[in-house]
């Protein structure tokens, strides 16, 4: 067991850079684990310098001077920053507020409807089943009430974090555009110079995140955007809460659209019923969900990340579970950087002895 357990660390770990980069990656997912909460305003900062920095890299290409490229980046991002607290959010907090407002009478609705089963199909529904799944959705109801108690009880700390963040993060921001040659310099100064498979690794998923998570972004604002308006016009209501839960679920390949399917069609069942115009909503909302998957994906990730859907999924239900909603964003680049170390790593292959 012993020799076995040699070689493979002597097939595996006998090359230096191999082992400095398995170091690395040890202490960056240690530090993330450890203290992504402390250092939270800073990741949150650093991701969305790397999401503008694309758009730095293209107005230099234009010869715009670099100090110039970033004061119009950083503009645009404010700009954006400040249209979603004085416009967006407010309609998102209102349709929330008036939604749970609303739940006890879509309760009761619901309810009447429920009991009329056993009626029209006594031989698959039962009273009792009826009674239970009342019971059931009104305990879930009540947990929803609780929480929503003791969120607001507990919302001062909330502001004040938010506030933290609304303040240090366009700071962080435009830090990291400005001086990111210089932070790039310094961090290369603490690597060991001799770095190759570092090197191949880290252009692999620079090129890979880059597209991935820029694309993706883009994917939830066209999709969130598209969404809105298609409620708007057909006049659905709490349109804007449902088109912000359609563009978050892009995130969560193969899950989130079938998932957010569910709230949409609850509320447009529950305002118009088995009618015409729910069922040119459904037809809608299908057809952007179409033109997702196989229109708007190819175009965007048009260099696809090569993993299988397992993987996909368990690198959801891992990274999720340990850093909740931005575990889940970033599941698929975390998981290509697994594959890429996978791929780029060293093997030292066991001699074979001559034939006589």
């Amino acid at each position: 067991m012993f020799k076995v357990l040699r070689d493979w660390i002597q097939r595996y770990f006998s090359d230096e850079e191999a082992v400095v980069l398995a170091v690395l990656l040890f202490l960056a997912f240690t530090a993330v684990l450890t203290l992504g909460g402390m250092l939270a305003p800073v990741l949150a900062g650093m991701v969305l310098a790397y999401l503008m920095q694309g758009l730095v890299l293209t107005l230099e290409r234009l010869r715009v001077p670099g100090g110039a490229a970033v004061g119009l980046v950083f503009a645009l991002f404010m700009g954006v920053l400040m249209v979603f607290i004085v416009v967006v959010l407010p309609l998102l907090w209102h349709q929330l507020i008036t939604l749970f407002n609303e739940l006890p009478g879509m309760l009761a609705k619901w309810q009447s409807l429920l009991l009329l089963l056993p009626e029209r199909y006594p031989h698959l529904v039962s009273d009792e089943q009826v009674l239970q799944a009342i019971e059931a959705a009104r305990g879930e109801i009540g947990k929803f009430g609780q929480w929503a108690l003791t969120f607001s009880l507990s919302s001062l700390p909330l502001l004040v974090n938010i506030m933290i963040y609304l303040v240090l993060v366009p700071i962080l921001v435009f830090f990291f555009l400005k001086d990111r040659a210089m932070i790039g310099e310094w961090v290369r100064g603490y690597l060991p110079r001799e770095r190759a498979l570092i090197t191949r690794v880290a252009e692999e998923m620079n090129r890979q995140i880059a597209n991935y998570i820029r694309g993706k972004v883009i994917e939830i604002v066209i999709c969130g955007g598209v969404t809105y308006i298609a409620f708007v016009a057909l006049g659905l209501n709490y349109a804007a809460l449902l088109a912000l839960l359609v563009g978050v679920s892009v995130v969560v390949p193969y899950v989130g659209a079938v998932v957010v399917t569910v709230p949409v069609l609850l509320i447009a069942l529950f305002q118009w019923g088995w009618s015409d115009q729910f069922i040119y909503l459904m037809a809608v909302y299908g057809i952007i969900q179409t033109l997702d998957g196989n229109v708007l994906v190819p175009l965007l990730f048009s260099e696809a990340v090569n993993l299988h859907p397992v993987a996909i999924i368990c690198a959801v239900l891992l990274f999720g579970g340990l850093w909740g909603f931005w575990g889940v964003f970033f599941a698929i680049p975390l998981a290509t950087l697994f594959k890429a170390v996978l791929d780029a790593w060293p093997r030292k292959e066991p001699a074979v002895a001559p034939l006589l």
